[in-house]
């Protein structure tokens, strides 16, 4: 669950970069680079009990094929209040993220993180490709402007061997909050929400039920270590509000609310028909990022 909004994300990009979508050439939100510009952003997170902090170093640089990218490297964490050592290969990971409309989001390659890091660092990725998919729309020019992009992807975070299913599906809603020409900030907010009609198949009959206001857009099952299984259902959202320079188009601040509320059984068996009585539960994860000096 983590991860899951940014390879959505990156899938969303996609479609839109297949669909040769453009922006024009200028707006409150465009992103103006130069070369060699160093942003630090500091992150605070809660996700249930765990509270934690991280700190990321971007360069701007130009492309080979003409964009820019900001390259990051993450440079300390903190985890229940302790600093703590990240592993080696933290040294060498760069993550590139941008602005530019002409560039294209990937995921990095999540193998080769510190495992407690890939929270850090996939929700880093949020707050820019949502900004980046603002700005690759190109409508947003004035307070109100709105943009609803229905997703036709699901996507999954199971791995085939704890998480035996793990999927969501979430639309885009795009807003321009407020454009202050004075201090030279705008804030966008985008609401990630359930389609209508969720694109997702259950595995058993009980998860069909709503759990929340909405039709389920989330469902996972993993195993215990007890060899049973722990299964869940319910309704995702994130809610991410961004503030942006409109000197520059750089992210001065930005955090994000991601609540599932659920539904959990423990199962004996893979089939999920000989579960315990259901537990109402919500996960509830909060991450906010500052822009250093």
């Amino acid at each position: 669950m983590k991860y899951s909004f940014a390879a959505l994300a990156v899938l969303l990009a996609s479609t839109l970069v297949s669909a040769q979508m453009t922006a024009p050439g200028s707006g409150p939100l465009t992103r103006h680079y130069r070369d060699g510009i160093t942003l630090t952003y500091h992150m605070t997170a809660t996700n249930e009990e765990w509270h934690y902090t991280a700190d990321a170093s971007g360069t701007t640089k130009k492309t080979a094929s003409g964009s820019y990218i900001e390259d990051f490297r993450w440079i300390g964490m903190t985890s229940n209040g302790q600093p703590i050592t990240l592993a080696a290969e933290m040294a060498q990971f760069r993550q590139p993220l941008s602005l530019d409309p002409n560039w294209t989001p990937s995921m990095p390659d999540l193998s080769k993180v510190d495992p407690k890091m890939v929270g850090p660092i996939t929700d880093l990725m949020t707050f820019y490709v949502d900004l980046w998919l603002m700005n690759k729309i190109g409508i947003f020019q004035h307070p109100g402007d709105h943009f609803y992009v229905p997703t036709p992807q699901t996507n999954s975070w199971a791995d085939g061997t704890q998480v035996l299913v793990g999927k969501d599906h979430i639309d885009f809603d795009l807003h321009v909050l407020s454009i202050d020409p004075l201090k030279q900030m705008a804030v966008v907010v985008v609401h990630h929400v359930p389609p209508s009609h969720p694109n997702l198949q259950f595995p058993a009959d009980w998860m069909q039920a709503p759990v929340a206001d909405s039709a389920n857009n989330w469902v996972e099952v993993k195993k215990t270590k007890d060899g049973k299984y722990a299964a869940g259902v319910g309704k995702e959202t994130f809610d991410v509000t961004i503030t942006v320079s409109t000197a520059d188009g750089r992210i001065l601040s930005a955090s994000m609310d991601n609540p599932v509320v659920m539904s959990g059984r423990d199962c004996d068996d893979t089939a999920l028909t000989k579960c315990g009585a259901p537990q109402p539960h919500t996960i509830h994860r909060h991450v906010e990022i500052a822009l250093g000096n």
